[in-house]
């Protein structure tokens, strides 16, 4: 991790190449890229947690039985 003065250094070689215009729209457009970023992380992470049909258990329904009555009338 840099120390003082080489952050002093990076920042003066970076506003001889940008110049003073340019510094803070580059600082901005750096800001906004990470919101974005972590947005999207985030959105990824909680959809990665959310479960896919494939993983949710299925319920296993009864079969429907014929009515008494019909039982009935087949024999008679």
């Amino acid at each position: 991790m840099p120390g003082g003065p080489e952050l002093i250094w990076i920042l003066v070689v970076c506003f001889l190449l940008f110049g003073a215009k340019k510094l803070p729209e580059l600082a901005r457009s750096a800001g906004e890229s990470l919101k974005e970023f972590k947005k999207a992380t985030k959105e990824a992470m909680e959809e990665d947690a959310r479960p896919t049909v494939a993983e949710t258990p299925r319920r296993l329904e009864a079969p429907a039985s014929e009515p008494a009555s019909a039982e009935v009338s087949k024999t008679a």
